[in-house]
């Protein structure tokens, strides 16, 4: 059956239309190898991975692994989000110690502790806009963007009431501490690249 097909099928039957549907069409479609995809509020989007990108995840990553294991951080790794069809890749996160994966193998968005996106032309309105804002609705401790063409990364903090009430942002080089969050540590941007 083509994605076609099955669009064509479920709007005959009436259905809703629901995360596991849509992720069921972009496992059929030909997704570029080096482009991830994700789903904002219902719409597929879908940038390429840059090395610049790529750089950045694995050094927040290797930072981060001295206050987390190895098996509670994730990278492009599907976590559903609340409100409408959020189905979102986050380039980092990491997870609370009492996390478990739900029945379908998948993070449970409430476990959630720290993400960081990495700003992609192509997705930057997402991050800065309606990404940020759903994880300040789940309740997200920790949200950092990392903007690799500003050379700045911005760090939001203390989310109630569906938005963040703390935000800050400095240029690359600037040391990103977090210790008085649940991550605890302090992250270093001297080596980020810029694009």
């Amino acid at each position: 059956m083509t994605v076609l097909e099955d669009r064509i099928e479920m709007a005959e039957s009436g259905d809703e239309l629901t995360l596991d549907m849509m992720f069921e069409w972009l496992d059929k479609m030909p997704v570029p190898e080096g482009y991830k995809a994700e789903i904002v509020g219902g719409h597929v989007f879908m940038a390429p991975q840059r090395d610049t990108h790529f750089q950045i995840i694995f050094d927040i990553l290797e930072q981060l692994r001295a206050a987390y294991p190895r098996k509670r951080l994730a990278s492009d790794v599907r976590i559903d989000f609340p409100g409408r069809l959020n189905g979102f890749a986050c380039d980092v996160a990491a997870f609370a110690e009492r996390s478990v994966k739900d029945a379908r193998g998948h993070w449970q968005y409430r476990d959630v502790e720290f993400v960081t996106e990495v700003i992609s032309r192509v997705t930057a309105a997402n991050d800065y806009g309606p990404k940020k804002d759903t994880y300040a609705a789940a309740g997200v401790p920790v949200y950092l963007i990392v903007d690799p063409y500003t050379a700045e990364w911005h760090l939001h903090t203390l989310p109630k009431d569906g938005a963040y009430h703390a935000a800050v942002g400095f240029p690359f080089g600037e040391e990103i501490d977090l210790t008085g969050t649940s991550v605890g540590l302090v992250l270093r941007t001297d080596e980020f690249p810029r694009d």
